[in-house]
């Protein structure tokens, strides 16, 4: 016997179609990349986002296609969410921080059809096209008078004017739940990026959940400053439940800057926002050094690192903000735990709450959570046994997007999220070690694996190691230790200028030591723990 109530699939344009029915009126504000800000509001962003699904349709856009997008957060990045979604299409965000060989090949193994741009990245766009074998169409998102005179891509589109084309009269496409929605490709730590496809089901739940108050507490009342990018695991979901509850959305385009925060926080009545420690810890500084306050500002939602205890404690003693630490990957899409307030925990002193707060929280309702030993047994919830951090959950991946090894998860449907933490009483999880030894720096990761396999290509180098050590700014970053080859003269500069075309620029090593050996394990493996325990005093200034 089934239930007797109505059904309708859980579709993501659904979330467009109510905020401009309920909310038409509240509005979005962005700073913009080609200067100034732009006003608009959710009725808005569903017309503007109805015309884009029409002018795809155009295009050639099918169901299930991918279209990418590269681009800061702002309201036509946003209308693109809903457009390629309402479509039946997938979209593809795209980190730009990424090696430009990665940003080509997560381009090619999803398979783009269409590439949506900002001006910032169309230098960047112009030396990948080459390489791009499915992009049929690229969109400057940009209007007629900023775009470029010229370009070496051919067909260039302007994406007001796609817009302007189309007179809105077209139907969302109808879907099951469970069809893709979203494409989000994992940072390559431990080999190439691995694509995470989220359906329109999975979306919504997490959509849902963020908004509840003991997760991220987003309601009609709230005005959102999404620092995290739109690019980085879909923002943390907060566009979709800003929708959801009709919040006004405040973003900062391609500007991360204290001054230009703090500006926007305050002209526009900000209430929450979120970005990784780095940002936070750069706003600390300014607050100090200006005197100013943060207006109406009332919760900073920390992810992407361990946010340091000196500043959540300032954050809450000097300006009365409150601090939740959330924890997410791109797998959990993101968020798979937040450190708000739990009633038996309450009672304690400042000190012990403090120490609460400087974990990873707990899991929300739609994420369970585990830890394991190295055979796999359960460990106790005790805030002392480290072990290996297991979750399972709707909106946690199942299968990488054209994975060749089939499941991600175990017999049992667990996911190993390959870090190592503790779970204490109360549920709150902390992270204490990685698993695999990436390094984390200013919210994004570092594979220490790739630094090493793009050293020992040169020539004077015979052994490498990659570790991270504590930085009072970005978190981690790395220190690499070499072994020259006998009679080898090179420099830590030459070094340096060998790595700058093959990685990313904020992957260069903060310091570069030669040494005459480097310990190993009993199987042969570098100790990168014995390493660590060595240089662990040697933090980064």
């Amino acid at each position: 016997m089934l239930g007797r109530m109505q059904d309708w699939p859980l579709l993501v344009p659904r979330l467009i179609d109510h905020a401009a029915r309920a909310h038409g009126a509240r509005e979005i504000v962005s700073e913009t990349v080609e200067g100034g800000i732009h006003r608009c509001n959710w009725a808005d962003i569903r017309d503007r986002s109805v015309r884009l699904a029409q002018a795809l349709a155009r295009l050639g856009v099918k169901e299930s296609d991918r279209v990418a997008t590269l681009a800061w957060n702002g309201y036509r990045h946003l209308e693109a969410w809903f457009g390629i979604a309402g479509l039946g299409a997938v979209v593809h965000t795209v980190n730009p921080r990424l090696f430009a060989d990665q940003i080509a090949y997560i381009a090619n193994h999803a398979e783009d059809q269409v590439l949506l741009l900002d001006l910032t990245f169309l230098p960047l766009v112009e030396q990948l096209a080459p390489k791009l074998s499915s992009v049929s169409h690229y969109v400057l998102m940009t209007d007629r008078a900023h775009m470029p005179v010229s370009s070496s891509i051919a067909g260039l589109l302007c994406y007001e004017e796609l817009i302007a084309s189309e007179d809105g009269d077209f139907a969302w496409a109808s879907l099951d739940e469970n069809a893709p929605a979203a494409l989000c490709y994992t940072s390559g730590t431990t080999g190439n990026p691995k694509g995470v496809l989220y359906s329109h089901r999975s979306t919504m739940l997490h959509a849902w959940c963020a908004c509840m108050a003991d997760t991220l507490a987003i309601g009609s009342l709230s005005v959102i400053l999404p620092v995290v990018p739109m690019y980085h695991a879909n923002a943390w979901g907060i566009p979709y439940s800003a929708a959801m509850t009709g919040a006004k959305l405040v973003f900062t385009g391609p500007l991360f800057d204290a001054p230009t925060l703090h500006r926007l926080i305050i002209d526009e009545y900000v209430t929450m926002t979120a970005a990784v420690p780095t940002l936070w810890l750069a706003m600390l500084d300014f607050l100090e050094n200006s005197g100013l306050g943060l207006g109406r500002l009332d919760t900073v939602v920390i992810g992407g690192a361990a946010a340091p205890r000196m500043m959540i404690d300032a954050f809450q003693r000097k300006y009365g903000i409150r601090v939740n630490h959330a924890w997410g990957m791109t797998e959990t899409s993101p968020l798979g735990s937040i450190g708000t307030p739990h009633a038996l925990a309450n009672d304690q002193d400042p000190e012990a709450r403090l120490d609460r707060q400087c974990k990873q929280g707990r899991s929300i309702f739609g994420v369970e959570m585990k830890i394991t030993d190295e055979n796999g047994g359960i460990m106790p919830h005790d805030g002392c046994a480290a072990g290996n951090l297991n979750i399972r959950g709707p909106w946690v991946v199942d299968t990488y997007f054209n994975s060749t090894t089939g499941s991600a998860l175990d017999e049992e449907g667990w996911f190993d999220t390959g870090d190592i933490a503790t779970i204490d009483a109360l549920g709150f999880m902390q992270i204490t070690d990685r698993a695999k030894d990436v390094i984390k720096s200013g919210g994004e990761w570092i594979s220490s694996i790739a630094l090493e396999n793009e050293v020992l290509a040169h020539w004077a180098i015979a052994g490498a190691a990659v570790i991270g050590l504590p930085h009072p700014q970005w978190d981690e970053r790395p220190l690499m230790l070499l072994i020259r080859k006998l009679g080898a003269e090179v420099a830590a500069e030459d070094i340096l200028d060998f790595l700058e075309p093959r990685v990313a620029r904020w992957w260069l090593p903060d310091e570069i030591l030669f040494v005459d050996a480097l310990p190993h394990t009993a199987t042969g493996k570098i100790n990168k723990r014995a390493l660590r325990e060595q240089y662990q005093g040697r933090n980064f200034a």
